[in-house]
């Protein structure tokens, strides 16, 4: 009777479609159709990730690019990103591979064991294991967490670069496999995150979620005119220490990109300011692209 009713189940999927759980945008998807990730689709009454081991970019990169300062410093860390994402910034700096869907990105198919594979053979160069990066790994939340228990059992270190805008169930999936994230805390003010596309109590929960048991550093890009006010980053510094002081926190500069090439750059003194206003709070605080 039960397989009768899953049978059952997965009929009307296919013909009334079916909710994605990854994310706060909860997409209804019918019969083959994709998400506002791009990346996730019904497939058959079933959401599958549409870039299971796509890769779109591979590189060996310094620990410090992530960003991350306090998690193995001087070291280097195989980062792979694949296609999609589930937010809209219109500064994106990799929206080329972000930004893409499934018949725009340029891929190739790299196996978690491929994968993991790699990040052995590159230990001697000083690589301490796997950054998920450059898109948004979580569209693909498979994928990382097939990918990082085999990186997990190699002794090797894995590393989350992420927006933080997805369910708590599906970060319960990967936490347990990650030594390190980077999340971006886009701003303090819900309206600026549904310019964007998210929702900050989603990130919130997110981060303080994440603090437990696994490295985090937080990324505030400080965009002129929607995100640079003393207000909003002594709330957002005063919210993070009321989780952990000893969370570092990256402030970096705007520059031009994307959909926002005729805005300039933030000033570096604006930068500074909010970094001297965020130490009010915070005992590890980083100035970045200044």
């Amino acid at each position: 009777m039960t397989g009768q009713v899953m049978d059952s189940e997965r009929s009307m999927n296919k013909l009334m479609g079916i909710k994605c759980q990854v994310c706060m945008h909860r997409c209804n998807l019918e019969s083959g159709q994709t998400g506002f990730c791009r990346a996730r689709k019904n497939q058959g009454g079933t959401v599958i990730c549409s870039n299971y081991g796509q890769v779109t970019a591979l590189a060996l990169d310094p620990i410090e690019k992530k960003p991350l300062r306090m998690f193995f410093p001087g070291k280097m860390v195989l980062s792979v990103g694949s296609y999609g994402c589930n937010l809209r910034c219109p500064f994106c700096q990799n929206h080329e591979i972000s930004m893409a869907g499934q018949d725009a990105a340029d891929t190739v198919y790299l196996s978690p064991e491929d994968l993991a594979g790699r990040a052995l053979d590159a230990r001697r160069l000083g690589n301490i294991g796997v950054a998920f990066t450059y898109n948004e790994p979580l569209t693909g939340w498979e994928y990382v967490r097939d990918s990082a228990k085999l990186v997990r059992a190699a002794g090797m270190k894995n590393v989350l670069v992420t927006n933080g805008s997805a369910s708590l169930e599906i970060l319960d999936e990967i936490l347990p496999f990650m030594d390190a994230m980077n999340i971006d805390l886009k701003g303090f003010q819900e309206a600026y995150y549904q310019k964007l596309g998210g929702n900050l109590q989603v990130v919130k929960e997110f981060i303080a979620h994440s603090s437990h048991g696994c490295h985090v550093e937080l990324t505030t890009l400080i965009v002129p005119g929607k995100n640079d006010s003393i207000a909003d980053m002594e709330a957002e510094a005063r919210w993070i220490a009321s989780i952990d002081e000893e969370i570092p926190l990256h402030i970096t500069r705007f520059f031009p990109r994307y959909h926002m090439l005729d805005v300039a750059a933030t000033d570096t003194r604006r930068v500074y300011l909010l970094a001297d206003v965020a130490r009010r709070y915070l005992k590890h605080v980083f100035v970045g692209n200044c």
